[in-house]
């Protein structure tokens, strides 16, 4: 099992070296001249990183000259439990109120400001395990999610609850209740971009259809632009145009979608009983090795090696 960490820092000093120590390079600096307090709680449930923060004011900025083309591009997505934020990024400002959700970029620059004592919980993830194309979720960058309305009024407090028991996610159901998380999150925001949607961009609106129809026919082995083209009613070259505008093609999104299925599989204990190569046909991979290779290229290790690590804990 994953174990829940614990760091209660009164020296400024050492909050700031264990927030970046947890998180991405950052900028950590005080706001105002009160007495500083710090607490960090973070556990690792393969590949998310679910950290709760609570601190007195202060302002964390992702800035230019800590990003490295070497580094690998995190999501972050924070729930504001108590407290108000102030998130900055791509020319947007979101200011957050508890039980405010919004989703940021470690790729990018980013500010977060915080005038007032704060608790905060982040989950911390690879772009890749979203599931939306990254210029899409760029959209989404410091916008504001409310527990209010909509979506946001069933999903935010599924994560609350996270944030109350965070103990629950560090045990064996961990994985299962992140990745539920991360569906959930991934929902929202695809909702949202639905909502946004020009009704008179034909392009946008066959796109939303096409990903959900491809969602849906994950496990047929023979999913490919054939059929895609064939159940839309469009050419096969047209159906290359769309994804090619995206920055992609059928076959990488096809192939990407199917092994991200298959990683939730390998992780989750409920599942630890079905033997790998089960895993793999049931998202549409009939040959074991050729989806072995994919696998290890995709996440720099064996299915086999994720499966063990992940049960080990």
């Amino acid at each position: 099992m994953n174990t829940v960490r614990s760091s209660i820092s009164h020296s400024f000093h050492d909050y700031r070296e264990a927030v970046t120590a947890s998180f991405v390079p950052l900028d950590v600096s005080r706001v105002g001249a009160d007495p500083f307090w710090g607490r960090l709680r973070t556990v690792d449930v393969e590949p998310v990183h679910v950290s709760e923060v609570s601190a007195s004011p202060h302002l964390v900025e992702r800035t230019s000259t800590l990003l490295a083309s070497a580094d690998p591009s995190y999501y972050k997505a924070s729930l504001q439990v108590s407290g108000t934020g102030l998130l900055i990024q791509d020319g947007r400002e979101a200011v957050l109120q508890p039980g405010d959700l919004a989703i940021y970029d470690t790729g990018r620059p980013y500010s977060l400001v915080f005038e007032e004592d704060m608790r905060m919980l982040v989950l911390m993830f690879p772009r890749e395990h979203l599931g939306l194309p990254p210029d899409i979720v760029k959209q989404l960058t410091a916008h504001r999610f409310s527990s209010d309305d909509g979506l946001g009024a069933m999903i935010i407090p599924f994560l609350q609850n996270v944030s109350q028991n965070l103990d629950r996610v560090g045990g064996i159901t961990g994985p299962r209740l992140v990745q539920s998380a991360l569906d959930l999150i991934t929902t929202m925001f695809a909702s949202e971009l639905d909502l946004q949607a020009d009704p008179n961009d034909s392009h946008q609106l066959l796109m939303q259809q096409i990903r959900r129809y491809i969602d849906l026919n994950l496990g047929q082995p023979d999913l490919g632009p054939t059929q895609i083209a064939a159940a839309h009613y469009i050419s096969i070259r047209h159906l290359h145009g769309l994804f090619r505008e995206k920055g992609t093609t059928v076959s990488t999104w096809v192939r990407e979608q199917r092994l991200e299925k298959c990683r939730r599989d390998l992780i989750d204990p409920l599942l630890a009983h079905l033997p790998v190569g089960a895993v793999a046909a049931r998202w549409g991979f009939v040959d074991a090795a050729h989806f072995s290779r994919i696998f290890k290229a995709a996440f720099d290790m064996a299915p086999s090696e994720l499966r063990a690590r992940t049960l080990a804990g």
